[in-house]
């Protein structure tokens, strides 16, 4: 079965992450997929409104790090540097629903979203610093902008997870909703929305998005070439060896020169 699983309903298109005994980690293949899925919608006149959800209890549990220990992100053309593009060109909405746990990528995403609808047992988290990376799509940007400085180096630099409630406060959710009828949310608003005047609809997502779309690419861009970099380092070995030998890392010992 696929990884990403898509059905269209009118025009609405519903994208499901697919690999529920993984909590949906996303692998290489997945990233690269969903970019080329959201290029597509966007060229699609038939497709109004994307939905993206996961399948299973959650709705990704970010990088599968087996496959990305494998297949690390290079500085530029990574397919994670696709998906971001993907998203921050992508000018019909985008609805996420949110279930689940939402970790790294899975909550990065979500600013580039249009409405978010988590369910009242979510969890978050933006764990980078713990693996010894730094944060990406676009995030250290985004982030920032959507919580304030001060909120943003909480959830960045401690790396600690928060709830749908916390979420909401800090305006990275558009609602919580009860665990059952957080899909259900998401598809109705995306049914209201497929019903708008489409191109009015672009035109005010191109417009709400305009001052952000120069401060996102560049963000990306800074981020990805720290991120190669630092998935390459001497603290990212000992971070990822201790994840799989199901340990606490002891960073104290690691001489860093890229640093």
């Amino acid at each position: 079965m696929s990884d990403i699983v898509t059905e269209r309903a009118g025009s609405v298109l519903d994208v499901s992450l697919n690999r529920p005994t993984k909590k949906n980690a996303l692998t290489s293949n997945m990233y690269t997929t969903l970019a080329g899925l959201l290029d597509e919608a966007d060229k699609d006149d038939g497709v109004r409104v994307v939905i993206v959800h996961g399948a299973g209890d959650s709705f990704t549990a970010g990088n599968d790090l087996q496959d990305f220990v494998k297949n690390p992100p290079a500085a530029s053309d990574s397919p994670q540097d696709r998906l971001i593009g993907a998203l921050v060109a992508f000018e019909k909405p985008l609805v996420a629903a949110v279930h689940g746990v939402a970790i790294g990528s899975g909550t990065t995403m979500l600013p580039h979203c249009d409405f978010v609808y988590a369910g009242e047992g979510a969890k978050f988290q933006m764990p980078f610093v713990n693996l010894a990376l730094v944060p990406e799509f676009a995030s250290s940007y985004s982030v920032p902008a959507q919580v304030g400085y001060l909120a943003a180096a909480e959830l960045i630099l401690l790396g600690l997870p928060f709830d749908a409630r916390r979420a909401a406060e800090l305006g990275l959710v558009t609602r919580v909703v009860a665990d059952a009828t957080v899909l259900a949310t998401a598809r109705e608003t995306a049914q209201i929305l497929a019903a708008k005047p489409a191109g009015a609809l672009r035109a005010s997502k191109r417009l709400l998005k305009r001052p952000a779309r120069e401060a996102f690419a560049a963000a990306a861009r800074a981020e990805n070439q720290e991120f190669a970099a630092r998935v390459r380092s001497a603290e990212a070995k000992e971070a990822f060896a201790a994840f799989f030998e199901k340990r606490r890392p002891d960073f104290t010992k690691v001489t860093d020169p890229a640093a």
